[in-house]
Order: C-alpha cells, then sequence, then structure tokens
C-alpha cells in the first residue's frame, strides 16, 4: 500500500493528537495520523477514578522496564507508555501542573530559543479550558478541560494537609499553575465535565470528520523512508501488511520519549556505536538521540487515619458500584476526579529559585493496583524530588521494532539525588507533623519510625522508589552546534530534512512536575512553526519568588519541629 500526504504524524498520543488538530484545520493540508494502538472508547479510560485499570492493561500500556538500575540494587523499574489514542494521556493520573516559569527559562538558556516561560505561556492558555475561566495566567477556550475534579470537597484530609504546610512554615497558592508556582494548594486535573480530558477526546475526536485528516490504527512504525537526506515517508505494518506511506511536506515523530529515538535509530539516524551493537548501518550519526532520559521518582508515605473519613470505606466491590453507578449517569461523585485534590511544591534547600520537591495528598492508603494496603483507614503522600540530575538512555537492542528496548534511568546515580531524597523523608515527617494533623494522624505505616538516619533512609529509597512516569529528553531540543542537540528550536532534526519530533522527548530538562501539560503546550507552538504561522507573541508576566530563597528554605519557622 502506497499513498501520499502532506504531513504524516507518528503516534496520537499527548502530542500527535494536537499536531493532527492543528495541521489539518483550514483543510488545505491532506494530514495523516497514525498509532499503533487501538481505540480510546472505553469506560475504564473515561471515567477518572478508574485511573489504575487502563494503566495496568496490555492493551492500552506498552509496559516496558528498565534495566537493572545500579542505584536501586539492582530493580527494575516499569515504565508504562500509553497505546492507544490518546496515549498516555489516555492511562495517566491526570495531574495537570504545567511546570515552574524557571523551568522553561532554563530551556532557554540551554540553546531552545523562543522556548522561555513568557514564550511558552500563551500557548498553554491557548490549550486551556481553565474551570475558573480565563486570566493573566489561565485559558478559558482552549480544548482541554482543567478543573479541580471535586475541589476538595466532602474530605476534610485535603485541607488538613495544607494546613499542615502553611503551620510548618510554607506559603499557600491558590494555583500552582499561575503567578505562584511554589507552596501547599488545591490540585487541578484534565477532567471536564466529570470525564477524563485526554488529547484524543480534547483535540482529536471534535475533527475526526475532517475530510483532509486520516486517521490510521494499529499501524507499527518500522522506520523512516529516506532520499538525499530528505524523509519522504514511513515504512510500517498493519495487521501483517506492509505499508510505504509518503509525505510531501513532514513527518513528525510523535511517538513519545521511548518510542520516538527507537524509531530514528532503527532508521539509521543515531549515535553511530550503538547503531552498529544494533546491526543497524549508520545513515546519519546523531549522538544525543536517545540519550538525556530523566524521569521523576516517587515514594509513598502512609500513616494510619484515627478518624474515619478516609476513601478506604469505599474501596469494596459494592462501594465501588455505587461510586461507578452514580459517575454513569450523572458524570459526578466520587467517580468524577482522580482524588489526588490538594498538593505542594516546596524547596528542598536554601539557594533554590524554585520548588524542587513534587507532592500530591490522597486520602486514602492504597497500593497502585487500587486495592487497600491496611485495614480500617489510613491516607498517604506521594512525594519525590523533581529536578533529578541523574541521566540515563535508550536504545535499539535490534532493527526488528517489536523487539524490547534497552532502558537505562541511572536513577540515583548522582550524590545531589541521594541528598535531595533525604530531605524528602524528614521534610515530609515535619509537614505531617503540624497540628493541623493531630485529629487524622495515626502512626507511620511506611517507610516506619525505624528508617530515620541517612543509611536507614537510602537504603529504604532504593528499595521503593517507582518512577512517577515521566520520562522525557532522549531528542533533545537545543543549540544545533551542541553535539548532544537532536532538535533545532523548531524541532527540526538536525541535518535530516522533512523530519521533526515533537513530544516530551525534546525536552531539554524535566519541568518541575507532571509532563503531560508542557507535552501538550510544546505541540500547541510546534504546530504553528511547522505551518509557518507567526507564532503567538511573548507574555511578561509577574512571577512569584521568595523572597528570601538566597538564604531560607522556607518563609517561616515551623510551628512544631520534629527531632
Amino acid at each position: 500500500m502506497t499513498k501520499t500526504y502532506d504531513y504524516i504524524i507518528v503516534g496520537a498520543g499527548s502530542a500527535g493528537c494536537v499536531l493532527a488538530n492543528r495541521l489539518s484545520a483550514g483543510g488545505q493540508h491532506s494530514v495523516l495520523l497514525l498509532e499503533a494502538g487501538g481505540s480510546d472508547k472505553n469506560i475504564l479510560i473515561q471515567m477518572p477514578t478508574a485511573l489504575s485499570y487502563p494503566m495496568a492493561s496490555t492493551t492500552y500500556n506498552w509496559g516496558y522496564n528498565s534495566n537493572p538500575e545500579p542505584g536501586a540494587d539492582g530493580r527494575q523499574i516499569t515504565c508504562p507508555r500509553g497505546k492507544g489514542l490518546g496515549g498516555t494521556s489516555s492511562i495517566n493520573g491526570m495531574v495537570y501542573v504545567r511546570g515552574h516559569a524557571k523551568d522553561f527559562d532554563e530551556w532557554e538558556t540551554l540553546g531552545a530559543q523562543g522556548w522561555s516561560y513568557a514564550h511558552c505561556l500563551p500557548y498553554f492558555k491557548r490549550a486551556e479550558t481553565w474551570q475558573g475561566g480565563e486570566n493573566t495566567y489561565r485559558g478559558g477556550n482552549g480544548p482541554l478541560g482543567v478543573s479541580g475534579g471535586n475541589n476538595m470537597v466532602g474530605n476534610p484530609l485535603y485541607r488538613a494537609f495544607i494546613d499542615a504546610g502553611v503551620e510548618a512554615g510554607y506559603n499557600k497558592t491558590e494555583d500552582y499553575n499561575g503567578e505562584q508556582g511554589e507552596g501547599f494548594g488545591p490540585m487541578h486535573m484534565t477532567v471536564s465535565g466529570g470525564i477524563r480530558s485526554s488529547t484524543s477526546r480534547a483535540y482529536l475526536r471534535p475533527v475526526l470528520n475532517r475530510s483532509n485528516l486520516t486517521l490510521m490504527k494499529h499501524v507499527l512504525v518500522d522506520r523512516l523512508l529516506l532520499e538525499d537526506g530528505r524523509v519522504v515517508g514511513v515504512e510500517a505494518e498493519c495487521k501483517g501488511r506492509k505499508l510505504e506511506l509518503s509525505a510531501r511536506k513532514e513527518v513528525i515523530l510523535s511517538a513519545g520519549s521511548i518510542a520516538s529515538p527507537l524509531i530514528l535509530q532503527r532508521s539509521g539516524i543515531g549515535p553511530r556505536e550503538s547503531l552498529k551493537q544494533a546491526g543497524v548501518d549508520t545513515i546519519h550519526h546523531l549522538a544525543g538521540v536517545g540519550r538525556n532520559l530523566q524521569d521523576h521518582l516517587e515514594i509513598y508515605f502512609q500513616f494510619h487515619c484515627k478518624q474515619p473519613v478516609s476513601l478506604n470505606s469505599k474501596l469494596n466491590i459494592f462501594s465501588k458500584f455505587l461510586i461507578g453507578a452514580r459517575w454513569f449517569f450523572f458524570k459526578t461523585g466520587l467517580g468524577a476526579t482522580n482524588h489526588f485534590e490538594s498538593c505542594a511544591f516546596i524547596r528542598s534547600r536554601a539557594g533554590l529559585e524554585s520548588p524542587d520537591i513534587q507532592y500530591h495528598f490522597l486520602p486514602a492508603a492504597m497500593r497502585y493496583d487500587g486495592t487497600p494496603s491496611i485495614k480500617g483507614h489510613g491516607f498517604q503522600v506521594h512525594v519525590g524530588p523533581n529536578k533529578p540530575k541523574s541521566r540515563g538512555e535508550v536504545m535499539i537492542k535490534s532493527a526488528d521494532p517489536t523487539a524490547d528496548p534497552s532502558i537505562q534511568f541511572n536513577y540515583l546515580t548522582q550524590p545531589e539525588d541521594i541528598e535531595a531524597w533525604r530531605q524528602c523523608i524528614r521534610l515530609t515527617r515535619e509537614i505531617i507533623a503540624q497540628g493541623a494533623m493531630d485529629p487524622y494522624r495515626g502512626d507511620e505505616i511506611q517507610p516506619g519510625l525505624d528508617v530515620t538516619t541517612d543509611e536507614e533512609i537510602d537504603l529504604w529509597v532504593r528499595n521503593n522508589i517507582e518512577s512517577a512516569y515521566h520520562p522525557c529528553g532522549t531528542c533533545r531540543m537545543g543549540d544545533p552546534s551542541e553535539p548532544n542537540t537532536v532538535v533545532d528550536s523548531a524541532c527540526r532534526v538536525i541535518g535530516i530534512n522533512g523530519l521533526r519530533v515533537v513530544d516530551a522527548s525534546v525536552f531539554p530538562t524535566l519541568p518541575y512536575g507532571n509532563i503531560n501539560a508542557p507535552t501538550i503546550m510544546v505541540a500547541e507552538k510546534a504546530a504553528d512553526l511547522i505551518l509557518e504561522n507567526d507564532v503567538l507573541a511573548p507574555v511578561q508576566v509577574p512571577v512569584w519568588t521568595p523572597e528570601h530563597w538566597q538564604t531560607a528554605q522556607r518563609d517561616r519557622p515551623p510551628a512544631r519541629k520534629i527531632s
């Protein structure tokens, strides 16, 4: 099968659905969107509270695993990636965090010209319909619905966590995606009308009737087709059939931080020695392809709850049935939220201008699969340092597109990351020890009070860390003259014509939170760059910075210190 389109987008995920919408608008360009997975029309994807089910499904999750990680005592860490329309936005936790303004200013200092916060903010706004309406920082007319879920109504633990943070000496923020990105406050999620607002639902489904947009599912792209240094199409397989699909203008890889570099490498674009080891001839040596891999880690603190107010009483089959029924008929109640409704972003030490520790608060003590981890009531705090120094890589092992890749994160291989984790454990205990939590806080379940010294903390962290599922950086954007740069500031692959990468793999560094929101923003801006539209003008807005950040880790002494 051979057919020609103006643009071919590989991957209908968080970035690909955005591009399909924007590139096909106006009707003058023919756009082909290729997805290796299938449909996302499943109630367990659409219902926010059911988030653990699609994540655990091989139908919707590629199910990658890392190599044994030296910094985690040789453990293999799972690396879920979405498979199907919406990609990872159809299986993630729906947490909406743009990143701190300093994160994007850092991108620009690292060579990604035109990607400072002032340049990115207009695209964040264009993407979003915020429940509170448009303002200086938030969008009110975009495809992506963003809300606070149930807005902390009905459970006192959410507010208690925020109050404890204030008592511990930190500021409160009403909108961490606005002017003040530091502090304790409500958490936002990609949920609209009680339904998951994946990019498939927000961007793709409304435009599938466009005559110039073609969607093909169950298409696994093997490699790019090149002629005289230009990409002219892709070679793929669909249900046993070989396909050659041609692009008049460009091919855009939006397959994600794992799959995009793998497609480049199978096509002979990447580090020469690594390609040689995999048995692939090098067509274009590009040292950075697959390197600069970064990810967030997290653990969860768990506590018994002294009052019967946690969600543990809702984890039985009968309660789940009632929650599901209410959601099915009314799209309200506990089924309409991811339950992470309060959060925090704090600095681990003095001398940092922006936060490097993130908290998600959950009013239940439960496992990742959604089952209770204790009898009775409890709550937990998911926490981790979010500006890691450790870097890894993802590489093909062979030219076979179905073969598992080599994924090496190199977690906890830098001393700064180990020290940040020690601070995470100690600062979290101090926060939960504040008076606001006294009516609720029972015994610490994990890590447990026998984990106190540096050595004990280090061992416990190595044995209990999990990925927060935010891999990025493997096709780094930056200055074309730098040896590890893969794409320029317009997302064009260095040294190859007719080819771009647009997804989280182009991030130079990790933003300070979940990566779905910045991935969507990157795709919004890249669409203008691809179409050669005028980019949205940068907007200079106030950004809150702690007055004493150079000398103080927090704003005030804690009301209650712990030894």
